[in-house]
């Protein structure tokens, strides 16, 4: 039998220190699974509905709409996680950054994992039935895209098209939340959102490309190449063009679209900065959409406000 002595080796620094450090020995790898320490994926999980929901206007539910949505978002990110590493366990043995993940060094097990993706899922069904029926459909119109994103780095060089199509999704369901019905504003959010994922993922993946190249794992950034800089700078570009198209559709002044420039020029920085070939800058850049995000919320809002 193997000693806690004898297991350290494949546990992260991280399970012994912080959040997932305090908690008990045997939940630790559960606590890994669906990320409790690095909330970024729920912060951009959470950032497309929210943002649709105050571009849609005032509201007496709004902020409660909100707060259920980042609900929902933190219990689906983590679900998708847990599902995610299942379907990839093998796969992340093989890469250096994602081995020691819970299932990939088997320190927690697959049935474990089931059952932690069920009780998540189970969270996110209650969020759903918060919302209004036109907004409950639109949402379980996602499970389908969502099951189907982890094989996606298995058959497409793109899987962070297929990514935004999934993070960006709850710009889908803001809106109807709120007024009951799909339009064209949501339409043009989603789209630019979907741009934004895409070039924010392709940064996260800079740090994979030796890696996933070694183990036929395909990413944007290993299609992209030497021109990752080039193709982040047009995804955030596009994703701009489609958000001032939004806000128009909104608010059709010129003024609207200038509520963006401070989203501009945080984007602008992320890729006149960016190091491809520094994995440590690529998180860094990463992590700072959630920055990014939180720019666009108030960006949305006073158009929303306004409208």
């Amino acid at each position: 039998m193997s000693t806690p002595a004898a297991e350290d080796h494949i546990v992260p620094d991280s399970e012994s220190r912080g959040l997932i450090g305090a908690l008990p020995r045997a939940i630790r790898p559960y606590a890994s699974l669906i990320r409790l320490d690095r909330p970024i994926g729920a912060w951009l999980l959470f950032w497309p509905g929210a943002w649709s929901v105050v571009l849609a206007g005032p509201n007496g539910s709004q902020w409660w709409l909100i707060a259920w949505l980042a609900l929902g978002a933190w219990a689906m990110r983590s679900a998708g996680c847990v599902y995610n590493d299942i379907v990839d366990r093998d796969l992340d043995a093989k890469v250096e950054r994602t081995r020691l993940r819970p299932l990939a060094s088997g320190r927690a097990s697959l049935k474990g994992a089931w059952v932690l993706l069920v009780a998540m899922s189970l969270i996110g069904l209650i969020v759903l039935l918060q919302l209004q029926r036109t907004a409950q459909i639109i949402a379980l119109a996602s499970l389908l895209p969502v099951a189907a994103y982890p094989f996606m780095k298995r058959i497409t060089w793109w899987p962070q098209a297929w990514l935004g199509l999934v993070f960006s999704w709850a710009a889908l369901v803001g809106w109807p939340a709120v007024t009951g019905r799909i339009e064209t504003a949501p339409l043009l959010l989603y789209a630019g959102s979907i741009f934004w994922v895409i070039g924010y993922d392709t940064i996260y993946a800079l740090q994979d490309k030796e890696d996933d190249a070694l183990v036929g794992v395909r990413s944007s950034a290993l299609a992209l190449g030497k021109h990752a800089k080039a193709g982040v700078t047009a995804c955030y570009l596009a994703a701009l063009t489609l958000w001032a198209a939004a806000f128009h559709a909104v608010r059709p002044e010129a003024l609207a679209i200038a509520a963006l420039l401070p989203l501009a020029v945080h984007l602008l920085w992320q890729v006149a900065t960016l190091k491809p070939d520094d994995g440590s800058d690529a998180l860094a850049k990463f992590r700072s959409n959630r920055f990014a995000g939180l720019l666009m919320f108030l960006a949305c809002l006073i158009v929303g406000l306004s409208g």
